[in-house]
């Protein structure tokens, strides 16, 4: 099993052979496996590797197959493995993708119209037999007109080709007119004449796929996207043919020794992720049995990408290692934050927007616009589903259309969680309740009293898609043989379950969580708006189930997908401790911007938290005066997250419907703050409270920082994060990483036995970098004490007891570790990351944590080498002792 893994970004400007370079530092920091993003063929140009147009190749704009070989052999030579991220879901729906481009050429009698989830037997007669291609930049007609679309010869490879926004489409065999040359046939369909438009028109009609206008791609879309994205094409990896074409190059590079494990994308877009799992498992099984003796492992180490809901776990029927780590990130961040500034802050909030609803009842709304308006087609098309399953009993077949519409989006506004997985025999127990408690919330909604024909129609909706045989099908003889060989239960149930991921996602994930804002430190990936803290004994609850069901499950802090880096959660999670100062302070500057009548209060306020979030540790206020340009280049990063906050919040604008004014107005506060007196005085206030918090927001880094190296689980540290990083969402967060600077800062903090660290090394991060560093040799040197040691909570006593959290590990008799963080403390531990050690330690007085008799009389030696000594005959450690120079300790036996 992995130690620990660095989760590197790949791209063309950070290839493989990039990614070689870095093998040595990342070995010295104390990782064990570097963990990759898609590697496989992308879309060219392609910046996260996520948009596969080829499974079964190694990317060339990463260096390709012989690249990857070198980076393995790099990684062996320092006792590393490498772990790669696969896209099993999706593929790009682009024309350099061979697979979609032979279902476009060949429609359904395509070797690889199988590939796809594409209804060819669409309600709307123009789509029967056809794709839908929403490529268009206008309506067809306008597109038609305006010569959008045009024929184009390929002189090497000798054929016709439709050309639109720049790529290359291929043609129905047949659908050209015989005996006419190239030039001949481009002149007569030119779309700049009127005779040559009508016979542009007529040869596009007879291909196999439709052309559209983008922004029809969520009402008439036939083929199922990855979330609303219409350049991503679902893929049926549930087929046989399928998956061993999807897999073949991963599990030959597992065989081969080049991989050691699997991450799994968004594992909720496959049909039956149990089934997956199941033979992914027996293929790596039998992969593994090929690997050259020098590689040998029991099993290949595999997580899957899994948004959990707060009091749900992962399928306990799944076989596989755990999920990738956000569950650990909303509970360590949930942790961190104070219970009692929620109410004050929600109320700030809605005094800012009106809005008294619930976050509940905020999501359903977002659920509902999404449902409306972003998956019209794929809710239609599970309703023309059930539809059909209705007509095959008489004693359904009188519910209609509309009526299991209107039921059916209140249910799925209604649900509480990304899905359920009605498979190998139908739902879990877990996944009933889950279903019970949506239907109880849906009847609620819809206002539909027991024995009323809506409750009826939730009960029948519950018995279809409860994954349990209902009977014997009654097949459609005028669907097409693809549609035929799934029964209309399996496909009702299928769609059902392919539907609620995206729904979630972009609900809570794209849109809530852009709309409501009491503190965006809580408004991250996997975290729930209805969860603001969690208490020290519910935390323990997770960890405790983690280590029992998932115990190498990832632990990340930070990742591709975060929308604000970890060490800016944790600045602004600092407000939590001063809620009633923050508002006030909040509120002055957000009268302070311009452009009140237009730019709302809501969207001001969001504005603030990020720059107080965001503001560079290492950068004093006065630069913006001193240094403008690096201040302006800040600024541009923000306005880019700026943009797409207010676009995916869709308020006030969207990227379907941009409001330029709206975004203007937005852009003008910023434009405010770099350009006008006024402004970059006020913006000097903002950067002073922010280097004001910046110190205890370290406190809480490094606390977050400690849990995910020491407790149970393995920790995932994102690329770069070991310094601070105070990033924003994506692409901010997939930054070019500074790797000559933190190889200088290791290499000096290795030098040094000890680490008493000054100011000049917080504010740079050589702290942070330092621990996580001692953190990962620890584990190193006791692999057994953090893969397989229990871990209890110890208590705390004295005057501050309710601000410590502490943990024993142990192992075997002797093998023992002390985990010491603080909470809701960071304030007023500030000193510590001020130079000031003296003074923070003070705050512990009489603080004690106590250690039970059967470890009593060991010694200590903390992660940075100093020796604590023993316990008291009352086995207490004081914490101004543990903690003396640093507000975490990680503590190891010495006889360990």
């Amino acid at each position: 099993m992995p130690r620990a893994t660095a989760r590197l970004q790949l791209h063309a400007g950070y290839t493989l052979d990039d990614a070689r370079a870095c093998v040595d530092y990342y070995a010295d920091l104390g990782v064990s496996h570097l963990y990759l993003s898609p590697i496989t063929c992308a879309r060219p140009g392609s910046t996260h590797g996520y948009d596969v147009i080829d499974h079964g190749a190694v990317n060339p704009e990463l260096g390709g197959e012989s690249a990857l070989k070198d980076l393995a052999q790099a990684t062996r030579r320092r006792g590393l493995g490498l772990i790669a991220d696969i896209v099993p879901n999706h593929m790009a729906a682009h024309p350099a993708n061979a697979w979609w481009r032979d279902v476009l050429e060949h429609g359904a009698a395509s070797a690889h119209a199988r590939c796809f989830d594409i209804d060819w037997d669409a309600l709307d007669p123009a789509l029967r037999g056809k794709v839908l291609l929403p490529i268009l930049p206008e309506p067809y007609g306008v597109a038609l007109a305006q010569g959008a679309m045009a024929l184009r010869h390929d002189a090497d490879a000798g054929r016709i080709e439709l050309e639109v926004s720049g790529l290359r489409y291929p043609l129905a065999p047949g659908s050209l007119p015989c005996g006419l040359d190239p030039r001949t046939l481009l002149r007569r369909c030119d779309p700049a004449r009127t005779a040559g438009r009508e016979r542009l028109h007529r040869v596009l009609e007879s291909q196999h796929y439709r052309l559209a206008w983008w922004r029809c791609a969520a009402d008439q879309v036939n083929w199922r996207r990855f979330f609303e994205i219409s350049e991503l094409v679902g893929v049926r990896v549930e087929d046989d043919a399928v998956f061993d074409a999807v897999h073949a190059l991963a599990l030959r590079l597992y065989a081969q020794g080049v991989l050691d494990g699997l991450r799994i994308d968004h594992i909720d877009g496959l049909a039956a992720p149990g089934a997956y799992l199941r033979r992914l498992n027996r293929c790596l099984a039998e992969a593994g049995a090929r690997r050259p003796p020098s590689c040998k492992q029991d099993q290949a180490y595999l997580v899957a990408e899994k948004i959990l809901a707060p009091d749900e776990a992962p399928d306990p029927r799944w076989q596989l290692h755990g999920t990738t780590g956000y569950d650990f990130m909303d509970q360590v961040g949930a942790l961190l934050h104070d219970p009692q500034a929620e109410a004050p802050l929600r109320a700030f909030w809605q005094m800012l927007t009106g809005d008294l609803r619930t976050p509940q009842r905020q999501l359903e709304a977002a659920r509902t616009r999404m449902l409306r308006r972003h998956f019209p087609a794929e809710r239609l098309a599970l309703v023309r589903c059930l539809e059909r399953l209705a007509r095959q009993d008489r004693r359904t077949r009188d519910w209609s259309a509309p009526a299991m519409d209107r039921v059916l989006s209140a249910w799925l506004a209604a649900f509480p969680v990304y899905r359920t997985y009605a498979e190998d025999g139908g739902r879990s127990a877990a996944d009933r309740q889950r279903c019970d408690t949506a239907a109880q919330r849906a009847a609620s909604l819809l206002h539909a009293l027991p024995g009323s024909a809506d409750a009826a129609l939730l009960a029948q909706l519950d018995r279809w898609l409860g994954g349990s045989p209902i009977g014997p099908a009654m097949e459609d003889r005028a669907a097409t043989p693809c549609a035929r060989a799934e029964p209309k239960s399996a496909q009702a149930l299928r769609r059902f379950q392919q539907l609620t991921p995206p729904l979630a996602a972009k609900a809570l994930e794209d849109t809530l969580f852009y709309r409501y804002g009491p503190l965006l430190s809580r408004n991250e990936v996997g975290a729930s708006p209805q969860r603001f803290a969690l208490s020290p004994e519910a935390f323990q609850t997770q960890v405790e189930a983690r280590a029992r069901n998932f115990p190498h499950a990832m632990l990340a802090t930070a990742t591709h997908d975060h929308k604000r880096g970890e060490d800016a959660r944790a600045r602004l999670a600092v407000l939590s401790e001063m809620p009633h100062a923050w508002c006030k302070t909040a509120y002055r500057w957000i009268q302070a911007l311009p452009d009140a009548g237009l730019l709302s209060l809501a969207d001001r306020y969001l504005l603030v938290q990020t720059l107080v979030g965001a503001w560079p540790a290492d950068q004093d206020a006065d630069a913006i005066e001193r240094r403008p340009e690096s201040v302006a280049a800040w600024l541009e990063r923000v306005a880019q997250w700026q943009l797409k906050a207010l676009r995916e919040a869709k308020l006030h604008t969207s990227w379907t419907d941009p409001d330029s004014a709206y975004e203007a107005a937005a852009r003008g506060a910023l434009e405010y703050l770099r350009d006008t007196l006024p402004g970059r005085r006020l913006l000097a206030a903002i950067a002073a409270c922010a280097l004001e918090l910046a110190p205890a927001g370290m406190i809480n880094s490094m606390a977050q920082m400690l849990l995910r190296n020491t407790l149970p689980g393995m920790p995932d540290l994102y690329q770069g994060t070991e310094l601070w990083d105070y990033s924003l969402v994506d692409p901010d967060n997939r930054r070019a990483v500074d790797y000559p600077l933190r190889v200088a800062m290791l290499a000096r903090a290795r030098a040094s036995a000890a680490f008493p660290p000054g100011a000049a090394d917080w504010r740079s991060g050589a702290v942070k970098q330092a621990l996580v560093q001692r953190l990962l040799a620890a584990r190193e040197r006791h692999p057994a004490l953090f893969a397989q040691g229990t871990c209890v909570p110890l208590a705390v006593t004295g005057t501050q007891a309710q601000h410590a959290v502490a943990w024993l590990r142990r192992h075997e008799e002797d093998e023992c570790a002390l985990i010491v963080a603080p909470r809701l403390c960071a304030l007023r531990l500030s000193g510590y990351a001020r130079g000031e050690p003296l003074t923070a330690r003070e705050f512990w007085a009489d603080t004690a944590l106590c250690l039970p008799d059967a470890v009593r009389g060991l010694a200590w030696l903390d992660a940075m080498g100093r020796k604590i000594g023993q316990t008291g005959p009352d086995g207490a450690l004081p914490l101004s002792t543990l903690l003396r120079d640093l507000p975490v300790a990680l503590c190891l036996s010495t006889a360990a």
